[in-house]
């Protein structure tokens, strides 16, 4: 089961890695509110991928779901050390509940272009915030699957 968890874990990244090419922009500007390039950038880019993409961008909530099971199915079979298992679980997990109740909401919002230049750089930066956590978190759970060999 860890080679499912891990390649979930490696997507996931893989897609927090594109989504984080365009969340550094928030990172430049010294400014409290975003230069509208970068607002018009980052907006564009997260209304293709929350909005228009559909029904592709429904993969990436699957891939988490399955990602959960795989691990949950590895903490049952007990082949590895508890500590991968649970700390796997407790990774995502912690992880994939914010991603769903708060940043990809943040996103849509932000991609609908439709609130002021200062909401959207206060939502591009939480966004930017919470990928750079997620990003953290799943490179450990990789890590532990990884290890579990």
């Amino acid at each position: 089961m860890h080679t499912f968890a891990a390649t979930g874990a490696g997507f996931l990244l893989a897609v927090l890695w594109f989504d984080l090419m365009f969340d550094v922009q928030t990172r430049k500007a010294s400014s409290e509110v975003l230069p509208p390039e970068v607002l018009t950038s980052i907006s564009a880019y997260y209304r293709r991928v929350t909005t228009e993409a559909y029904p592709m961008n429904r993969l990436i909530a699957l891939v988490m779901l399955l990602t959960l099971a795989a691990i949950c199915a590895e903490i049952v079979q007990g082949e590895y050390q508890w500590w991968i298992g649970w700390g796997s679980l407790l990774l995502a997990g912690s992880g994939f509940v914010p991603t769903m109740m708060r940043t990809v909401p943040n996103a849509r919002r932000l991609g609908s272009a439709q609130d002021s230049a200062e909401e959207q750089s206060r939502l591009a930066r939480a966004v930017c915030r919470d990928h750079m956590f997620s990003f953290a978190r799943m490179s450990v759970v990789l890590i532990l699957q990884l290890i579990a060999r």
